[in-house]
């Protein structure tokens, strides 16, 4: 007897998710083991249950569905569900990513909902999911106004605007917010790419600052500078980084 496969249903209008319930709560092959109504819950869920499947909203506040698979780091099968937005579907076409176009019809829902199964039985354990990175890829926004960080069971959006700045640690970076620090997963050369490039500067490999709380620059030896910011921390412009310096007296 084969394995049931495990779905998860998150979408921010409760009737949308009531009528995906009603029509997979038919199939024998599905078990549904969670709903989310929006993109926060949903990371936790999808991260505590682990689903084979999830049917994903593309359109809700706060948090949308792109922003929701990039916060994970196992990302599952998906079929997304979407009013609009036709960017996006032209490139599930093109990767092969199934979705659901509102109103969808019980037909249209057998086909994406078959072609997931069928796909979902033929991966290995661990195989990834490079199409779905592709499709991440290509409506991914050249900067973003928000960043999420889990931290103790939670999952907390941060405004780009409070970043004082940036410090790298390995694979991880630790954004700094007033008096609070938030560490998440990511390299420093992804981040500084969704960062808008209008307010954030790199400085050094370790460090990304909001120019906008800079407060003062000291020249020291080959050089390098001390920025100062209107917090009090303490970083190095590294030498290696000299040309962001006429870049930041140009916004000053």
């Amino acid at each position: 007897m084969k394995t049931k496969i495990r779905a998860i249903i998150v979408d921010d209008e409760e009737l949308a998710r009531d009528r995906l319930r009603s029509l997979l709560d038919r199939e024998p092959e599905i078990e549904v083991i969670g709903e989310a109504g929006d993109g926060q819950s949903a990371v936790a869920l999808i991260e505590q249950q682990k689903p084979d499947l999830v049917f994903l909203d593309v359109q809700m506040p706060e948090l949308n569905g792109f922003e929701v698979l990039n916060a994970l780091e196992e990302r599952p099968n998906v079929i997304f569900v979407t009013a609009h937005d036709k960017f996006a579907l032209k490139a599930f076409d093109v990767h092969a990513v199934d979705y659901l176009l509102k109103p969808f019809d019980r037909e249209r829902f057998q086909t994406a909902l078959q072609r997931a199964i069928s796909k979902i039985r033929s991966q290995k354990p661990g195989e990834g999911k490079p199409e779905l990175s592709a499709v991440l890829e290509e409506v991914k926004p050249k900067s973003v106004e928000r960043l999420l960080v889990k931290t103790q069971g939670r999952v907390l959006l941060v405004k780009v605007g409070d970043i004082d700045w940036v410090e790298a640690a390995d694979n991880y970076v630790t954004l700094h917010v007033g008096k609070d620090a938030h560490m998440m997963r990511e390299t420093m050369t992804s981040l500084e790419g969704r960062l808008p490039n209008d307010k954030f500067m790199r400085i050094s490999r370790s460090s990304i600052v909001n120019v906008e709380r800079i407060h003062e620059l000291q020249p020291m030896f080959h050089g390098e500078y001390i920025v100062v910011l209107k917090s009090g921390a303490k970083l190095t412009l590294s030498r290696s980084y000299r040309d962001k310096l006429d870049q930041l007296m140009g916004r000053r």
